[in-house]
Formats: C-alpha cells, structure tokens, sequence
C-alpha cells in the first residue's frame, strides 16, 4: 500500500473533521450537563421551600412531579451520570484523535523531509554537470580570448616597430634633402 502526501492530507482532513465533531458534542453535553444542574438544583429550592411552607401549600399545586421530587431528581440524576460517562467515553476519544492526528503529521513531516532531501540530491545532480560543462566552456574562452589578447600585443608592438622605422626613414630621408 503505497502512502501519498494527497492520501496523507485527506486523512488528516478528515481526522480534523471528526475532532470538531467531537469536541461539538462535548460541548454540547457540557452544556446539557449545566441544565441539567441547575434544574437539579431549582428543584432542590422548590423542595426545601416546600417543606419551610407547610403542608397546606403543597396540597395547592396540581402538578405531580413536584409531589415526588425526589423521583424526578433520581431520575435527573441517572442522565446526569449517562452524559458525564458519555462525556468522559468523548474525550477519550479525542485524545484518541489527537494522538492519531500527531503520530499522522510526525509521518507526514518525515516523509516531507526525505522527500525534500532526495529531491536536493537529484535537482544538485543535473544542476551540477550543466555548471561544469558550462565552466569548461568558459575556461576554453578564456584561454582563446587571452591568445587573441598576445596576439594583438604582438601585432601592435610589430606596428609600433613599423611606425617607427617608418619615422625614422622620414627622418632621414628629409636630413638628406
């Protein structure tokens, strides 16, 4: 099974994606958690303000969840500690995602790296024989152009040596006349 940056980043994508998942129901169950608390504790108020009132007060409400808070909270209370279970299963869970999201970019880092250094050698390679080819050339220029450089010494110095004998015969030739 051949491994790919485009396999890698995919994965990685999708890991990423789940984690927001994750942490958006634990979120959510955090909050519902809070609700669920603060009911819990309403209902404990209503239950000791309850009892503070007498019993005349509470023959007065109709409603027979308030008759039997202490059903209600037990029941509360179990989802309480479904949601905190199931918020703890969550976070296990992340931290599962998380791990497996950093083993996957060690990965994705190293194989980066020894694709970058493979490329440094193989890029160097051509790079490298064209440069030497290229100064070869140079240096063969360099030798024709400083021929050319004696040369043209030469041939002044030759026209120098011209010039002047030729000045020297006008010299001469105009003390004889």
């Amino acid at each position: 099974m051949s491994c790919t940056i485009d396999k890698i980043l995919t994965d990685a994508r999708t890991l990423l994606e789940r984690l927001k998942e994750h942490d958006t129901a634990a979120e959510s169950l955090i909050d519902q958690s809070a609700v669920l608390h603060r009911r819990v504790a309403a209902m404990r108020d209503a239950g000791a303000g309850c009892a503070e009132q007498g019993p005349g007060v509470a023959t007065e409400r109709p409603d027979p969840s308030r008759l039997r808070p202490h059903v209600v909270l037990a029941q509360e209370n179990t989802q309480i500690r479904d949601l905190q279970q199931e918020n703890r299963e969550l976070w296990v869970s992340l931290e599962e995602h998380q791990d497996a999201l950093e083993l996957i970019m060690s990965k994705y880092r190293k194989q980066m790296l020894q694709l970058l250094e493979g490329r440094k050698g193989e890029d160097a390679e051509p790079v490298l024989k064209v440069h030497q080819a290229n100064s070869v050339e140079i240096e063969s220029q360099i030798d024709r152009i400083c021929e050319m450089g004696e040369v043209m010494r030469k041939a002044v110095q030759v026209d120098d040596d011209q010039f002047f004998k030729v000045q020297e015969k006008l010299a001469q030739l105009e003390q004889k006349y």
